[in-house]
């Protein structure tokens, strides 16, 4: 037998001992700015931002509370002060095409000065338009013309009058018309007057007067050609004095945006619309309009298409834009139009188009929440195709599911260059990585976040760097040396590795937050260890409830789990239990029955579908551990079962694989295990006893339960050896373990395991793989040939 004793009391607790450091007090600490283990990181942010090809956009991943968020923030903020702010985005109105809204680039700052200066332009134009043409310039030119036609009209009919007076016919002017009628003696010829006339002249007068009508009807169809002419006349004036107005208010326009041909070309639009369109600026002149202000006036529906839609501004703003989009939905994203009613129908135009996030961030950085973006209908979609196609299209919801209520309009693209910062867990990059052929190409550069940090002296120095950094900024009280060197101690708990540095700065701050909390309210002017202690142990007694009814019901005898004297076939697990924040440990009955059959071992759980992948596994394992050791000459005459006692949901792991092949051992040999113990570890093939997870809180599991029934001095926890290094076990328990009242084994191979639950010799095998015939090992090696022999002889009988 080895000699196998308990781990010392300074091997189950790694303190932290600062004295060395020079300092007495977290105010004589340096905060430190930087990115504490966090390297790799940084170094994927700055070859993403620093590359300027397309496709490398970020994705950003690691564990919640790491400081993804904040140090992705300070970064790219830091990168972006130092670049340049982007040009400002414009839509006009198509004059050619009104549901083909332009766009406008126009350089910083001008989209809003462009936006105020057609804005005073309308303004301007609606004041002198009226006055313009209500003046006594205006009205003399038009009533010079008007005068003109007129005497033009009379001339024409005053000559055909003078051509009928010598003909003794007159020309007069009824209120039907102008008509022709023969005189006598200077007055018009009655009908009997003209009867009276010889029949020579008779034939005379009404010669003349076919004649006279007949010019008299050229004359009044040439009439409104001559009022054609008056009205064009009367136009080419209105054009000539509109022109006068107009021209030198867009020339000022002209001379200062002369750079921006864009905007030229818009003007040049815009000026031919209002020449053509001059009648819409004596809109004060009407009823409903004359107590208007013309602020409000240039701002209406009918001058809107003269407006400028400034999509994106960059006023006040210096270096380029960082946008963090918290909804990351379609609409948010690519940007949206909006509608407005009129006479119950829905219309709308240029000015109703809204940004989006890709607008706003365009020439800069876009920071999303992966796992949200991905939740929105395709906002994911919309994301791929504006970063693929360097530019953002805004394309209705409606349009993307292929139906369409109301005609919408198809704005021009715009052209896009930014970085997208995509910030989310592991799996989803490797969802993502896995199934969207698109994902590589668009994000090539991955920054995983590090969880945790070596817990070295340089990496200390840093690390109470950071937790002053974090005092500061959160104003909590100072903390004293013990205060800290409790903090840190307990940031290794949280990593599960005494020779580790948790980089959880979520779990950090709130730690520190609540320290100082329990230090002022005993009247404290630093943070002592203690106060650190107290809210540690606050912390588990808000969200213990459902840790103390499973052990009350341990206790009761409710659920079955033995902590002294000895059972066949039955020996204690340890499971870890994770809800929420909260993770507890506590030891559970594992059972198993043997007996003679055909190689066959029954994994109760997973026949029961309540047994996990992983714990399956195990007990495969452990199964063919069982037939390699004592059966590799003979058949496996086995039939066995393994279960979880009174264990009514998921069970899943293989850290307690090493427990379950003990107590299929016993089962098989006969002989007693201490039920005084507890054990976790997984077991390979070769007997090796492996490293498991939440080791400290298994032991404090069972210590609890041990502690509740009393302490004797042969209770104890046997964990694998390779888990020691992660031992940072509560101080009871340290304490419990110096005094002798509880003991704690590291093993590193099944032997070991074999002879601490036995109480017996293992047995070594010799050249034939036969163990001794009074070891563990040789029990169930001869019970095992034992069953083979039977099953041969039950065999040869059913062949007689």
């Amino acid at each position: 037998m080895t000699d196998l004793t308990p781990l010392a009391a300074d091997q189950l607790y790694h303190r932290c001992d600062l004295s060395g450091f020079g300092f007495n007090t977290s105010t004589d600490l340096t905060p430190d700015y930087s990115a504490l283990g966090q390297d790799r990181a940084v170094d994927a942010m700055q070859f993403a931002v620093g590359m300027h090809h397309t496709g490398y956009n970020l994705f950003v991943s690691g564990s919640t509370g790491v400081g993804r968020r904040e140090l992705v923030s300070r970064l790219i903020n830091a990168e972006a002060a130092s670049g340049e702010a982007p040009e400002d985005w414009c839509y006009v109105h198509n004059f050619e095409r009104p549901q083909e809204p332009r766009m406008l680039r126009l350089p910083q700052h001008s989209g809003q000065e462009l936006q105020r200066d057609m804005e005073q332009l309308i303004e301007r134009l609606l004041l002198l338009i009226p006055a313009t043409f209500k003046g006594d310039e205006y009205r003399n030119r038009v009533q010079e013309l008007s005068d003109e036609f007129e005497q033009r009209e009379e001339s024409q009919f005053k000559a055909l009058g003078e051509k009928a007076h010598e003909q003794q016919i007159t020309l007069m002017r009824t209120p039907a018309g102008y008509t022709l009628g023969p005189l006598h003696d200077g007055k018009l010829m009655t009908p009997d007057q003209f009867k009276e006339l010889p029949q020579q002249e008779q034939s005379r007068i009404k010669q003349a007067l076919e004649e006279l009508n007949a010019e008299l009807m050229t004359l009044i169809r040439d009439l409104p050609k001559l009022q054609q002419e008056h009205r064009d006349r009367i136009r080419e004036l209105d054009d000539e004095i509109t022109h006068n107005v107009i021209d030198p208010a867009l020339a000022g326009l002209r001379e200062k945006y002369g750079a921006q041909r864009p905007v030229l070309e818009f003007l040049d639009q815009v000026h031919q619309d209002m020449i053509e369109n001059v009648d819409d600026f004596f809109a004060q002149d009407k009823e409903e309009n004359s107590k208007t202000p013309l602020h409000k006036l240039a701002r209406s529906e009918a001058f809107h298409r003269y407006g400028i839609n400034v999509l994106v501004s960059h006023d006040g703003q210096n270096g380029a834009p960082v946008v963090v989009e918290d909804i990351p939905s379609y609409q948010n994203l690519v940007g949206r139009i909006e509608y407005q009613a009129q006479f119950g129908m829905l219309s709308t135009n240029f000015s109703l188009i809204q940004p989006g996030a890709l607008h706003r961030a365009n020439g800069g950085y876009l920071i999303l929440d992966a796992l949200k973006l991905l939740s929105f209908p395709f906002a994911w979609e919309g994301l791929k195709r504006a970063l693929r196609n360097q530019e953002v299209r805004i394309d209705p919801l409606e349009k993307m599911y292929g139906i369409s209520g109301t005609r919408s309009l198809e704005a021009e693209p715009i052209p896009l260059q930014l970085k997208v910062i995509l910030i989310g867990e592991r799996r989803l990059y490797y969802l993502l990585k896995a199934y969207d052929p698109e994902f590589t190409s668009l994000f090539k550069v991955y920054a995983d976040f590090s969880e945790q940090l070596d817990r070295s002296r340089d990496n200390l120095e840093s690390y109470l760097g950071l937790i002053a950094l974090l005092i500061k900024e959160e104003g909590l009280v100072p903390f004293s040396r013990p205060g800290l060197e409790r903090i840190i101690e307990q940031s290794s708990r949280q990593s599960d590795d005494s020779a580790k540095l948790s980089l959880n700065r979520g779990k950090l701050v709130d730690l520190l937050r609540e320290a100082s909390y329990y230090a002022l309210r005993a009247g404290n002017g630093q943070v002592e260890a203690e106060h650190v202690n107290q809210a540690l142990k606050m912390e588990r007694t808000r969200s213990s409830q459902y840790s103390e009814l499973m052990q009350e019901q341990i206790e009761r005898g409710t659920i079955l789990v033995a902590s002294s004297g000895k059972a066949i076939a039955q020996g204690n697990g340890l499971s870890v239990f994770q809800l929420g924040d909260q993770r507890f440990g506590k030891p559970s009955r594992i059972s198993a029955t043997a007996r003679l059959g055909n190689g066959k071992l029954i994994d109760i759980e997973r026949e029961a579908e309540l047994g996990g992948p992983l714990h399956s596994k195990g007990v495969m394992i452990l199964a063919n551990c069982i037939g390699a050791r004592y059966a590799r000459n003979a058949p496996l005459t086995l039939h066995a079962s393994l279960v979880f006692e009174q264990s009514y949901g998921p069970v899943d792991g293989d850290s307690a694989s090493a427990m379950e092949l003990c107590v299929l051992l016993s089962a098989i040999s006969g002989l007693p295990i201490r039920q005084s113990f507890a054990v976790t570890g997984s077991i390979n093939q070769q007997g090796q006893i492996q490293a498991i997870g939440g080791v400290n809180e298994k032991i404090e599991g069972f210590f609890e339960l041990c502690q509740s029934r009393g302490l004797d001095g042969s209770q104890g926890v046997i964990i694998p050896r390779t888990n020691v290094d992660h031992l940072v076990l509560d101080q009871t328990v340290v304490d419990a373990c110096r005094d002798g009242l509880f003991s704690i084994y590291a093993v590193s191979e099944l032997d070991e395991l074999i002879e601490l639950l036995f109480e017996r010799d293992p047995g070594q095998a010799d050249e034939e793989g036969r163990y001794p015939p009074a070891s563990v090992n040789g029990c169930v090696q001869q019970q095992l040939l034992d069953w083979t022999e039977q099953a041969r002889k039950l065999s040869g009988s059913k062949k007689d």
